[in-house]
This record gives structure tokens, C-alpha cells and sequence, in this order.
């Protein structure tokens, strides 16, 4: 069976799936935009489970339990903070996407939410970053059936236009 892939217009801290995706940053003890409401939801222990695990390097990820969150775990992965695009932010992006897959698929979560990784504070330009986005989860998911749906939850209006544009699926706004 082919992966779902679709944008969603919704608070990704609100949506009952196997995972969802924080961009966060390399401390992981929580920040501004997505990582901010994200450890807002899940509670004081989510900081805590986030303080033993050390940071996460950009491109990679690291998982916790989700705490008071309806998903069942958070996949924390750490963006690229544009540059201009010079600096190789298009393979760390793509990075963050396959390293958050790979952990999904190792730990049998077949449905993952993720955010626009790095469009906030991190200065990706959201045209850039979206095509990058669904290309590495497209070229992920064509070779596992073990991921059932990827969303990617867009919590604004511009964000859930290009999206679904660019899935050119039936996706679900607000």
C-alpha cells in the first residue's frame, strides 16, 4: 500500500498520531514557534526526558515519550538556519526529514506529522524548504511500506496553500 502523504491546516500539538515532528533546536529544551508549543503541551516532563538525552545536532533526531500529547512519541529534529543556500541547508533539511522516517520506521509509528522544519526563526524561505520537504519523504517512502500517512501539518494559511499545492492532494484545511 502507497504512503498518504497530505497537508493538514491544524495545531500539530492537537493531531492523535503515531508521531509527531518537533523542530526544534540543538539543546532540545524547547525554544520558540512549533518547539515552544510543543513543549508547552506536553508538560514540564517532556523537558526533563528532552535534558537526558544531550542535544541533537542539525540533521539529525532524537525521540521522546509524548507526555499529555495525544501522539504517541515526539521526533525531535534540529533544522538548518539559512544562510542563502550556499551552506548545504538543502541536505540537512532533507536529513531531518529521513532521520525522522528512519526512527518512525524503527520503532513501527506508521503515522508522522511534521511541521515546515526551519521556515520560522530559522530563516529557510518557505518556497525552498516545502519542495525539499516532500521530495525527501516521497523518495522515503517509495521504498518502505512501513509508514501508513505523513502529514504535514501547516499551521498557516500560506504555509497550507503551497503544500497542498504542491502534494496536489485532497488535503484538509481549517
Amino acid at each position: 500500500m502507497a504512503t498518504l502523504l497530505r497537508a493538514m491546516r491544524a495545531d500539530i500539538t492537537t493531531l492523535a498520531v503515531d508521531a509527531i515532528v518537533n523542530a526544534a533546536n540543538s539543546s532540545l529544551l524547547g525554544g520558540g514557534g512549533v518547539d515552544g508549543a510543543i513543549h508547552a503541551a506536553a508538560g514540564p516532563a517532556l523537558l526533563r526526558e528532552c535534558q537526558r538525552l544531550g542535544g541533537c545536532p542539525p540533521g539529525q533526531a532524537r525521540m521522546t515519550a509524548a507526555h499529555r500529547l495525544k501522539a504517541k512519541r515526539i521526533i525531535h529534529t534540529v533544522g538548518p538556519v539559512w544562510g542563502g543556500g550556499a551552506k548545504g541547508e538543502a541536505a540537512v533539511l532533507a536529513s531531518c526529514y529521513q532521520q525522522s522516517l528512519q526512527l518512525a520506521v524503527t520503532h513501527g509509528l506508521r503515522t508522522i506529522a511534521f511541521p515546515s522544519i526551519s521556515t520560522g526563526v530559522y530563516g529557510y524561505p518557505l518556497g525552498l524548504a516545502a519542495p525539499v520537504a516532500i521530495r525527501t519523504v516521497r523518495e522515503f517512502t517509495a521504498h518502505t511500506d512501513e509508514i501508513d500517512e505523513v502529514i504535514f501539518c501547516c499551521f498557516s494559511d500560506e504555509h497550507f496553500a503551497l503544500y497542498s499545492r504542491l502534494l496536489g492532494d485532497d488535503s484538509i484545511g481549517a
